[in-house]
């Protein structure tokens, strides 16, 4: 049985993000997994995604460490507040800040996988530190700065 993504319990009004909203089909649908005390988004891409030959263009890789940065702060939340992921409580996070910083041109080919540790919980902020690596290879890294969604965002 496969293990769920975070981005898997979203409600559906949250769910329609371009880069990992499980809802929009035309859209990447990263999903983000704990591995061991890191998280995890996998994606390999395709050859609309590139850049010059060869190569990934970097607003995809932005948009991974985006989406994993989110995803990766509603799990954090989630555990901190001891809330066990079910149909469609995941706590949303949306960014409100985030630095990429691209160490070395992205090959084309490979899956891209993004890492990420938790370094602050306060309140509604979560800041997340990611690594885009290909084959063991750093080409990209990102400081992501995300803050939960009020529960009435959208009803008024």
């Amino acid at each position: 049985m496969k293990t769920k993504a975070v981005q898997d319990f979203y409600e559906e009004r949250f769910a329609h993000c371009y880069g990992c909203g499980r809802l929009n089909k035309d859209g990447h649908q990263f999903q983000t997994f704990w591995e061991g005390d890191e998280t995890v988004t996998r994606f390999t891409p395709d050859l609309n995604h590139i850049s010059l030959p060869g190569f990934i263009y970097g607003g995809l890789l932005a948009s991974m460490i985006d989406c994993h940065g989110t995803g990766s702060a509603a799990l954090a939340y989630a555990k901190e507040n001891n809330i066990e992921l079910e149909e469609f409580n995941a706590p949303r996070f949306v960014t409100g800040s985030l630095c990429v910083s691209y160490k070395k041109p992205t090959p084309m080919g490979p899956e891209l996988v993004v890492k990420g540790k938790i370094k602050e919980i306060k309140g509604r902020k979560v800041v997340i530190d990611a690594t885009l690596t290909v084959e063991g290879d750093v080409c990209a890294t990102g400081e992501i700065i995300s803050l939960l969604v009020p529960e009435d965002f959208g009803q008024k």
